[in-house]
């Protein structure tokens, strides 16, 4: 067996192939992009052929830069984007485009699950809210909408789930991926018969599902002439994004908890129980391992509400990042840093695009509230940076309130490399931020240790500890902690006044 595992995310905007050895180091990455399609309001769709490309490509170029030989891969494993819907025929041909998970056009659908199953019921059986969002309104849209597609669909696939089966020709999904689709039983770890039938999809027309760690096939000579490897190569399933993002910061034993904090943002920890939240605030993914879970809350705009911030309030700070080679994010850090934290009274509700966790609710809007004279464009960045943090408080706190003990929250995503931001998440939190020395690849060494414990490359998931590093132990700092607790509770109560206002503009439509 070679020593070298071979893993695909694939991701929104594109396939980021990444080959690791069994120390876990990274030897070499190829990133080869596609496009998504907007048909129509709420809809978005890609190309899964372009998939394919893009594993065929980001594959031979990786071999190319590293100057690995083929015959020295000992695994190939996945991390895909969650929540799609791909109908194929039977020898594997896409009969539509897949939709993926941003796309929202089911909300009919969402309703009927409602009616048919109830909203309490699906979130205790799946472990999440009803939503267009999932792949079963998706399943039903396609079903009341394009009902010969829906005749002669074999099987609804997730993203790499479809690259798994051009591999190996096996039709399998794994536990945290098919619990992305309102339609898994969390708990027993298969699909849920009660609300299948219900709905009236019928069973033979979704993939078998397994543990993400299990070698579900080998690469088949067409495939493997396809990829310039050689045939026979085991295939591990690997996970949905977020499952292999928590497996790569280290988040794989009870309590150990993470924050993403990329475009969205998110707060997910480990556990050996689904995590139900009164409020259906939060949700639970399955986790890459067996009996293992995933509770989530999830952010739409973190990351985004600071590139608002880049693109409309420093214009100044681009033009310098652009004079010394430098990122606009970096001169941005250094002006808000000049700012007290509590930005003198100044509050921004970072809801660009509505929210999910922990308010789930479309209409709500990003606004900034408390601007006097005194407040500058600094003030405004800084404000940006903390109302993020005070959100993702929320999050934190609707676990706590579960009684799970969190000590410190391992940082990941593009975000973590703002030292500013992850000291103000630390005392927005109250607990010491990990900044990992592995941020944005986080997500694609998950799916390697998935595939390096498949073929027995390494004994358990608990390896994820020994292979990944902190760069950085940040605590909170006890005067800013002050201020933020006084803070909190208005940032809190600023959008709860809000929300009547929020939908008499009917979400800017």
């Amino acid at each position: 067996m070679g020593g070298y595992i071979l893993s695909h995310d694939l991701g929104t905007t594109g396939n980021k192939a990444t080959l690791y050895d069994r120390e876990g180091n990274l030897l070499a990455s190829s990133f080869y992009s596609y496009p998504t399609y907007y048909p129509y309001p709420n809809w978005v769709e890609q190309n899964p052929l372009d998939y394919w490309e893009a594993v065929k490509n980001s594959t031979r170029e990786l071999l190319s830069k590293s100057k690995v030989k083929p015959k020295d891969i000992a695994v190939i494993s996945f991390s895909g984007q969650m929540m799609g819907c791909l109908p194929v025929d039977k020898d594997g041909n896409p009969l539509r485009n897949i939709i993926i998970w941003a796309d929202q056009r089911g909300i009919k659908e969402a309703e009927f699950i409602k009616d048919k199953v109830g909203e309490d019921n699906v979130y205790r059986i799946t472990g999440h809210r009803i939503s267009p969002t999932y792949s079963a309104s998706k399943i039903l849209w396609i079903k009341n909408n394009e009902p010969e597609i829906f005749s002669k669909t074999h099987k609804f696939l997730l993203a790499k789930d479809f690259i798994i089966y051009k591999l190996t020709n096996r039709w399998a999904t794994d536990f945290s991926d098919a619990s992305g689709t309102n339609l898994f039983d969390l708990q027993r770890e298969g699909w849920s018969e009660e609300i299948i039938s219900n709905l009236g999809i019928p069973l033979e027309k979704l993939p078998e599902p397994h543990s993400s760690l299990d070698v579900i096939g080998e690469l088949t000579y067409s495939s493997a002439e396809d990829l310039g490897l050689v045939p026979g190569i085991p295939v591990v399933l690997g996970g949905g994004d977020g499952a292999c993002a928590a497996c790569g910061a280290g988040v794989v034993e009870e309590g150990d908890a993470y924050n993403y904090l990329g475009a969205s943002s998110w707060i997910a920890i480990a556990s050996k129980r689904p995590i139900y939240d009164q409020k259906l605030r939060t949700f639970t993914f399955h986790h890459l391992e067996p009996g293992l879970f995933m509770p989530t809350g999830t952010m739409q705009s973190a990351g985004l509400s600071y590139q608002w911030a880049r693109d409309n309030l420093a214009t100044q700070e681009r033009e310098m990042a652009s004079s010394f080679n430098l990122s606009s994010y970096e001169i941005m850090d250094l002006e808000a840093e000049k700012i007290p934290p509590g930005c003198e009274n100044l509050i921004f509700l970072p809801y660009l695009l509505g929210e999910r966790s922990p308010h789930w609710n479309p209409n709500a809007r990003g606004a900034f509230i408390g601007l006097t004279p005194r407040h500058t464009r600094a003030h405004l960045i800084r404000a940006v940076l903390e109302g993020v943090g005070f959100n993702l408080r929320i999050i934190l706190d609707t676990f706590l309130a579960q009684g799970i003990e969190i000590e410190e929250i391992r940082l990941i995503g593009g975000g973590g490399k703002s030292r500013l931001w992850s000291e103000i998440l630390a005392s927005i939190f109250e607990r010491d931020i990990l900044r990992m020395k592995i941020l944005e690849e986080a997500t694609s060494l998950g799916s390697a240790i998935a595939g390096g414990i498949g073929v027995g490359l390494f004994p358990s998931l608990k390896v994820a500890k020994e292979l990944i590093k902190v760069k950085e132990r940040i605590k909170p700092d006890i005067e800013k902690m002050s201020v933020y607790r006084k803070i909190f509770p208005v940032f809190v109560e600023t959008y709860e006044r809000l929300m009547p206002i929020f939908d008499k503009l009917g979400g800017g439509k």
